[in-house]
């Protein structure tokens, strides 16, 4: 059974910065890749950023990319999403996921169960 929880949201100000943590069973990485995805209100899911479970191979969307970092600790158990210079368009749950890789949402099988991002002033 593969298991995810993420944790560390909250809310920031625009321009603050936020580090979430997806913490993975170990049965997660027999899949390919770990996937941070979002969904903001009234809107769909949609992929953030993937890294590779075997390597450090990492993709981002063009909205996030030099502002997003995704990486994972010495084991592979637990995923990073350090994000910076947070704007109020990154309001939204973030999800871990993993998958094949890619940003294609109905390919990943198991998900968490959210943590909330509000930025605002």
């Amino acid at each position: 059974q593969v298991q995810l929880v993420e944790s560390g949201g909250g809310l920031v100000q625009p321009g603050g910065s936020l580090r979430l943590s997806c913490a993975v069973s170990r049965s997660a990485l027999d899949y390919y890749a770990i996937g941070w995805f979002r969904q903001a209100p009234g809107k769909g899911r949609e992929g953030v950023a993937i890294i590779s479970t075997s390597g450090g191979g990492a993709h981002y969307r063009d909205s996030v990319k030099d502002r997003f970092t995704i990486s994972k600790d010495g084991t592979g158990n637990t995923v990073f999403l350090q994000m910076d210079n947070l704007k109020p368009e990154d309001t939204a749950i973030y999800y871990c996921a993993v998958g094949p890789g890619g940003f294609t949402v109905s390919e990943y099988q198991f998900w968490g169960q959210g943590t909330q991002v509000t930025v605002s002033s």
